[in-house]
């Protein structure tokens, strides 16, 4: 999860290997410089801009993975039971996109919470 990455919170770190060194490299290059551009800033410690960072930019992520023209088809979600009752059915978030009514905004903040195993 993208989230989960940029809080430096993601379970599967994929070991010690160039590619997860050179992220890991280029994020703590990014977080410096948001700091060095703002004093108020400065004093926060790597976690906390991450956190920091991931709240004031959530919104325009989720709205780039789900309006995107390349990945309108996508899913977000796991497919859950439907409403109708009967437990049969399942849906997703595919072909769901609120982009059109505005509400894009309206991020599923709950899961930045949720552990990552548990997703």
């Amino acid at each position: 999860d993208i989230g989960d990455i940029i809080r430096g919170k993601d379970l599967y770190l994929g070991g010690n290997n160039k590619r997860r060194q050179q992220l890991e490299k280029n994020l703590k290059t990014i977080f410096e410089k948001i700091k060095g551009n703002n004093r108020k800033l400065s004093t926060l410690e790597d976690e906390e801009i991450r956190e920091y960072w991931w709240e004031l930019n959530r919104e325009t992520i989720w709205e780039a993975m789900t309006c995107s023209e390349d990945l309108k088809n996508s899913s977000y979600f796991h497919a859950t039971c439907s409403d109708s009752g009967d437990g049969k059915s399942q849906y997703q978030t595919q072909k769901q996109c609120r982009c059109g009514d505005g509400d894009v905004t309206i991020v599923p903040t709950y899961f930045d919470y949720v552990p990552q195993y548990l997703r």
